[in-house]
C-alpha cells in the first residue's frame, strides 16, 4: 500500500473520512500519541482516521528533548515500574520498531562529591542497566555503565571544567529525532489502511439521542470545507489542548492537563569538546546536553505556562538559566552570542483525578486513558519513549476488555516505516554513494533519516538528478529531501519543511531564513504554488523567524508569548 503523504493522498483520505461506511476510530491530534494511536487501531484491523489541527508533530512532539530513555531520575523516585516499561520500549525502538531513527547516545554525568555521589550513582545506574537488559529479553541493547578516573573524563569530554570534578561515569541512553518519528508513525499507519489528514481542525461534535458522541465535524484548514464524519468511538490525544477539545464535545468528564514549558538551546558543535553527551544534575531537576550533527541540545527547564498555546516560546530568564547550568561544569563559558537555535515546547502535565470521579480510567504513573463523555476516549501525560504503551492502552479501553482480548495489540512486532531490510540496505551505502556521487558519510546521514525507505528519496533524485545537490544555505541537507517532504512526508507549507522536516528553523543560526528562496523554488513546483502564493509562504516564515527572535529577548511568558502572537500565521488553528 502507498506510504505517501502529499496534498492528493490528503484530499482522498478527507473524502473517504466522510462517506457513508463510517470509521471505527477516529484520532484527534497528530502528535506522538495521536501517531500511535492511529498505528495500533489499524494494525487491529480497525477502520482508522487521523486529523491534526496544525501540522504533524507541530507541537510538543517537536520540540522536545530527542530523547529515548528509561527515565533515570525517576529510578531515584523508586518508581521502578515506570522505569522498566521505558527501557522495555526503550529496546523495542532500537532493535525492532526504528533502529534507523532511534540510536544508542553515550552520557557522561560528572561527580563533584568524592566517594559518595559514585557510590549513589553506581547503585541506581547499575538498576537502570539490568531492568534494560531484562527488558529487552535479556539481551543488551546498548552498553552499560563504565566508570571515569578524572584524567579519563577529560580525555573523553575537555570542555568540563577540571575544577568542577572529580571522576565521571558513563552510561547510555537513546536519541531520536522526535518530528520524524512522528511522521514516519502517521506513514506506517497508512500503510495498514488508516486516513490521515493534517491541517484539519475538528469544529464540532455529533451526538445521538442519548448524548453518546458518534462522529465529528471536520473543517479542512487549507480550503476551509467542512465535512461530517460518523465514528464509533473518538479518542482524544491533543496533549495540553485536551480540555480545550473536551468541552467542544460538551463533556462533563474527562482530564485535567495543565502546560508546563520546557526550553532548549543549540550551540555549535565546535563550541564543546567532548565525544558523548553529558547529563548534569541541577538544583532544580536534570540538564541534558545532547550532541546533534551540527551542534549540541541543552536543556530542559520546567516551569508553569499560562499563555497561549500555539506558540510557547524561550524567555530572555529561560535562556540565561540554561546557559548558567551548563557553564557550571564548563571550563569555556558559553555566552549568548554562541546560540544557534532555541525551541520551547509544552508538556501535558496530568492533574490528579478526573473531571468526572464517577467515571473508570486506566491509570499510570505518566499517563492516564478515561472516557470524557460516552463514545469519546481521552488520554494524556507519558512521554515521548512510551508513546506505544499509550497507544495501546487508549485502543483497549476504546474497545473494552473483551474486544481488547480477541484484537490485541501487535505495535511491538511490527516495525516502523524504513526498519524492515535495514541491513540490507546499509550494505549498499558505499554502492550508492559512488552511483550518487555522495561520500559514504552523506549516504550514512540519510540512512539515519529515512531507513530502508531510502530508495524511494533516491527515486526522486534518478528522476531529477539536481536533486542530488546539498542545500546551498545548509549543506547537511539535500534538494532530495526538501522534495520528499512534500512528495511523501505531508509538508504543505514552507515552514512545514523547515521547522519539522528539514530542521533549519531550529538547527541554524538565522533559523533557515537564509534558505527559505531557496527551498520555495524547490517545493513551490510540487505544491502548485504560484508566484504570489509563493511569495505569500516566504513573507509568511520570514514573520514567524523575526517573531522568535524577538521573543527571546523578552523577560516574562507574557511579554513573551505576545510578541509571538503578533506574527500572523498564514493558516488559521481552527477552534
Amino acid at each position: 500500500m502507498d506510504t505517501a503523504l502529499n496534498a492528493a493522498q490528503r484530499a482522498t483520505a478527507l473524502e473517504q473520512m466522510a462517506d457513508d461506511e463510517g470509521i471505527d476510530v477516529l484520532v484527534v491530534g497528530g502528535g506522538v500519541t495521536g501517531a500511535g494511536i492511529a498505528l495500533d487501531a489499524a494494525t487491529r484491523g480497525l477502520r482508522t482516521a487521523i486529523v491534526e489541527a496544525q501540522d504533524w508533530a507541530a507541537g510538543t512532539s517537536s520540540r522536545s528533548s530527542r530523547l529515548v530513555h528509561g527515565g533515570l531520575r525517576y529510578l531515584y523516585q523508586l518508581d521502578v515500574k515506570l522505569v522498566a516499561e521505558a527501557l522495555h520500549e526503550r529496546g523495542l525502538l532500537l532493535t525492532t520498531l526504528a533502529p534507523h531513527l532511534v540510536k544508542p547516545q553515550p552520557l557522561i554525568w560528572p561527580f563533584k562529591i568524592p566517594v559518595i555521589e559514585r557510590a549513589y550513582s553506581t547503585l541506581g545506574v547499575g538498576m537502570y542497566d539490568a531492568m534494560a537488559v531484562v527488558g529487552a529479553g535479556f539481551h543488551q541493547t546498548v552498553p552499560i555503565q563504565r566508570h571515569l578516573s578524572k584524567k579519563e573524563t577529560l580525555r573523553r569530554a575537555p570542555a568540563l571544567d577540571p575544577r568542577s570534578l572529580v571522576g565521571a561515569m558513563e552510561y547510555y541512553d537513546a536519541k531520536v529525532d522526535d518530528a520524524r518519528l512522528v511522521v514516519t508513525l502517521v506513514r506506517t499507519a497508512v500503510r495498514y489502511g488508516a486516513l490521515a489528514a493534517n491541517r484539519t481542525a475538528v469544529v464540532g461534535f455529533a451526538k445521538d439521542d442519548a448524548g453518546r458522541v458518534v462522529g465529528a465535524t471536520l473543517r479542512d484548514l487549507e480550503t476551509g470545507v467542512e465535512r461530517d464524519v460518523r465514528a464509533t468511538t473518538v479518542i482524544n490525544a491533543t496533549g495540553v489542548w485536551t480540555e480545550k477539545t473536551q468541552q467542544l464535545a460538551g463533556a462533563d468528564g474527562g482530564l485535567k492537563v495543565l502546560a508546563s514549558k520546557g526550553i532548549h538551546i543549540v550551540v555549535p558543535r565546535d563550541r564543546i569538546q567532548a565525544d558523548a553527551g553529558m547529563f548534569l544534575r541541577t538544583e532544580k531537576s536534570v540538564l541534558f546536553i545532547i550532541p546533534w550533527p551540527n551542534g549540541w541540545m541543552i536543556g530542559t527547564t520546567d516551569t508553569a505556562w499560562h499563555e497561549q498555546l500555539r506558540h510557547p516560546v524561550p524567555t530572555s530568564a529561560d535562556i540565561d538559566y540554561v546557559l548558567e547550568q551548563a557553564n557550571n561544569v564548563l571550563a569555556d563559558k558559553l555566552t549568548r552570542d554562541d546560540i544557534i537555535g532555541t525551541w520551547a515546547g509544552l508538556r501535558p502535565l496530568l492533574q490528579p483525578g478526573t473531571l468526572d470521579d464517577s467515571t473508570s480510567a486506566k491509570v499510570s504513573r505518566e499517563h492516564t486513558v478515561t472516557q470524557a463523555a460516552p463514545g469519546m476516549v481521552v488520554i494524556a501525560g507519558g512521554k515521548l519513549t512510551t508513546y506505544r504503551v499509550m497507544a495501546a492502552d487508549a485502543v483497549d479501553f476504546a474497545l473494552g476488555r473483551q474486544q481488547a482480548k480477541e484484537r490485541p495489540s501487535i505495535t511491538d512486532r511490527t516495525p516502523l516505516l524504513g526498519a524492515a531490510g535495514l541491513d540490507a540496505v546499509r550494505s549498499r551505502v558505499p554502492h550508492l554513494a559512488k552511483r550518487y556521487g555522495w561520500t559514504e558519510d552523506r549516504v550514512q546521514a540519510l540512512l539515519d533519516r529515512y531507513g530502508s525507505d531510502l530508495p524511494a528519496v533516491l527515486a526522486l533524485v534518478d528522476a531529477d538528478p539536481t536533486l542530488r545537490c546539498p542545500l546551498s544555505a545548509e549543506p547537511r541537507y539535500t534538494r532530495a529531501e526538501v522534495a520528499f517532504a512534500c512528495t511523501h512526508e505531508g509538508a504543505l507549507h514552507l515552514e512545514d519543511v523547515l521547522t519539522t522536516r528539514v530542521r533549519l528553523n531550529s538547527e541554524h543560526r538565522d533559523r533557515g531564513a537564509s534558505a527559505v528562496d531557496e527551498v520555495a523554488a524547490l517545493v513551490a513546483p510540487l505544491l502548485g504554488w504560484d508566484e504570489d502564493r509563493t511569495t505569500e509562504e516566504k513573507d509568511n516564515y520570514l514573520r514567524r523567524v523575526r517573531a522568535e527572535l524577538d521573543a527571546e529577548a523578552q523577560a516574562t511568558d507574557a511579554a513573551a508569548a505576545e510578541v509571538r502572537a503578533a506574527a500572523p500565521s498564514l493558516v488559521p488553528m481552527g477552534v
